[in-house]
Parts: C-alpha cells; structure tokens; sequence
C-alpha cells in the first residue's frame, strides 16, 4: 500500500474555484448594491450576520483540534488536520470584523439612545478596540497552535515555498523532538481554547446582545461560544463527508470517524438546545420587564414567534430526533444535508436576535433575496480559504492508493 498527498484542492483550474469566486463576486456585488440603496441597514445587517456566523465556524472547527489534541482523544485521526484548515479563515474574519465598523451607523441602534450610565461600556472607541484585540488574541493563538501541530504532519517531499518555509524551518529543527512540539501544542491549544470562551462571549455581548441595550444575560456569553462549536462541527462533518464521497476510506476517513464526531454533534445539539432552555426559563420565572419583553418580542409576537418555532425545529427537534438513529450518523450524503440545514438554521437565529432590535416596527421578516446572496459570498471565501490552505498542506489529506 502506498501513500500520496491529494491533488491540489485549491487549483485554479477547477470548476468548483471558479463557481466559488462567482459566489463571493455575485455576494460582494449584492452587498455593495445594498449599501449604497436608500436602505443600507438591511445590507449592513446581512454583513452582521454572516461575519457572525462564518467567524463562529471557523472558531468552533479549529477549537475541535486543540480539544482533541488536550484530551488526548486519538479516535479523531484525520478529522483534526481537516478542523485546522478552517484557521486559514482567521484572516478572512479579521479584514471583515474592521469593514463591519463602517456601518456602524447602521449597525448598532444605541448610538442615537439614552444608556442610563451605560456609556462607559457602550462606545463605539471602546467596543471597537476591546473586540479588536479581542479577535486578534484568539487569532494568534490559533495560528500559534498551528504552526506546530503542521509540523508534526510536514512532509519534506513537497516543496517548501511561501508559508511552507516557516513550517519547514520550524520542521528541520524540531524533527527529532517531537515531544517539544508536542508540548508547545499543549501550551498554545489551552490558550487557544481559553481565548475562545473569553472572546466568543465578548462578541456575544458585544455585537449580539448589545443591540437591545436595556436587555442584560449573563449567559448569553456561553450561549455564544456553545452555538460557535455546534456549528463549527457541523462545518467540520459537512468537509470531512464531501472528501469521504470522493476518495472513501483512502482518505483514512472511516464510517466509525464519521459516527463518532455525529455524536459529538448530536452532543451540542443538545447542548445548545440546553442552555437556550436555561436562560429562557430564568427569565420566565424572573418575570423582570426588562427581561421579558427581549423574549416576548422574539418568540411570542409576530413576525417573529413563527421564525423562532422554525429555528427551534430546525436547530433541535429534527436532528435530534435524526441523529438518535446509529446508522444516520455514518451516511456522508444525508450528513452534508443534515448540518447544512442546522447552519442555515443557526443564520436564522442570528437574524431572530438581531432583527427585532434593527427593524422597529416591522411587519414581516426583514429577509429579501439579497440577503441569501450576501451569505452565498461568505461561503465563496469560506470554501477559497479551505481550499488554498489544504492545496498549501496537502499532507493534511492523505490518500491511500493500495490496489
């Protein structure tokens, strides 16, 4: 049996590089459109909401390599070198969080409301530069993390040029110590893994919460960071099923790999479903006005409560019920279907929480066509990243050749 690197994912000469460029195009073109029209807030909150959620699923997919290495969770295999391709989004995330606050006349309502005191924390200056070193922490301890876990999987054979010699570099001395490497793994992975909940919940506050100002959880932190593993690892399953479809097991992806991270989602999934419960039950017995009128809005008073039911079905009730079955879990085609709707049902609720606070007054869902095209460029450079950066690292899928 023999082994050789897959063919360059990211090459130009594939159609799917192509219709990926067509759909960050097509999604920059509708945004631009949207922003310059007489109604901006609608384009600069699709851009809120999809910066939200692609950020999360790159965060949530990486954070599944620094756990599995910190637990020492061998039953990953190749799934973790897959999750780490999702850092090369990092960049990507951080150019966008800087454009998010162009708009941001039209993105936080509370600058042109009284706070009550509330001042101090809800500044544009502050807020700006608290995420801003916030996500740029995180995304150094990611790359940090990276840069040494890719040396234990280098491969000398492949050419050494662009970010390849820093990994190289890093290989040639390091080669003989891989107990050091792993060390450092450790050290960058548990930072990595603590920024995580410490940024996730600052953006949740920040950028989620803060939109009805006089609404205060102080779960909502966790909520966020749950919600970003969840759909990270449904990202990572969709990725992990589209090479298990192509190339089968040579990719050393198996159905028991493919079973075990549908149970890890299966897992959030209940957990997700568990802290929305909590908190929703807090405030229900709270029965504080301040409280209860943010849950009221969103789940009892139209247009809202038939979106809230939808995403509750879609994001809990069905792959709940789906994934109790053992066998589901190995099916790469039903998989990709599966997570891919729980995302969609994840940009729902980013635009439940979001949306009442943006569009006052509204009588139906604030959602067009536009919307939909902005979000298909999003996953253009979501797709471009992931390709490039295992067209860059191809050792981090092996194929296996053994006829």
């Amino acid at each position: 049996m023999s082994e050789k690197t897959a063919p360059p994912a990211g090459s130009s000469k594939s159609p799917a590089f192509w219709l990926f460029i067509v759909l960050v195009a097509v999604g920059g073109a509708a945004f631009i459109y949207g922003a310059i029209s007489q109604h901006p807030a609608r384009a600069w909150q699709a851009y809120l909401i999809n910066f939200l959620l692609w950020s999360a699923i790159a965060q949530g997919a990486v954070l599944f390599s620094a756990v599995m290495h910190m637990t020492k969770a061998r039953w990953s295999g190749p799934l973790a070198g897959l999750s780490e391709s999702f850092a090369a989004f990092f960049p990507l995330s951080f150019v966008l969080f800087l454009v998010l606050f162009l708009g941001k006349n039209h993105i936080f309502p509370w600058l042109h409301e009284d706070l009550h005191g509330k001042e101090v924390w809800l500044n544009i200056p502050f807020l700006f530069w608290r995420n801003f070193f916030g996500l740029l922490i995180l995304y150094v301890l990611g790359f940090g993390y990276l840069y040494n876990t890719l040396q234990l999987k280098f491969d000398p054979n492949q050419p050494p040029k662009g970010v390849r010699k820093y990994i190289y570099n890093g290989w040639k001395q390091n080669s003989r110590h891989p107990e050091r490497v792993k060390k450092r793994m450790t050290m960058w992975g548990g930072f990595y893994i603590f920024a995580f909940t410490m940024v996730l919940s600052l953006i949740g506050y920040d950028l989620i919460m803060s939109m009805d100002p006089h609404w205060i959880s102080t779960l909502f932190g966790a909520y966020n960071f749950v919600k970003a593993v969840y759909v990270g690892l449904g990202a990572l399953i969709i990725l992990a099923c589209i090479l298990y479809l192509r190339h089968g097991e040579a990719t050393g992806i198996t159905s028991a790999h493919l079973h075990d991270i549908g149970k890890l989602f299966f897992a959030f999934c209940l957990l997700w479903a568990d802290f929305f419960y909590v908190q929703l039950m807090v405030i229900y017995y709270g029965n504080i006005p301040e409280e209860t009128y943010y849950v009221i809005a969103r789940t009892m008073l139209a247009p809202w409560n038939n979106l809230a039911w939808t995403i509750f079905i879609v994001c809990f009730i069905a792959p709940f019920v789906i994934l109790l079955n053992k066998k589901i879990k190995t099916k790469p085609v039903f998989m990709v279907i599966l997570c891919s709707v729980v995302i969609i049902g994840i940009w729902l609720e980013h635009l439940l929480l979001l949306g009442p606070a943006l569009n006052h007054g509204g009588e139906s869902i604030p959602m067009s066509i536009s919307d939909g095209l902005i979000s298909l460029g999003f996953l253009g450079l979501m797709a471009i990243a992931i390709r490039h950066f295992l067209a860059v690292f191809p050792e981090l899928v092996l194929i296996k050749n053994g006829n």
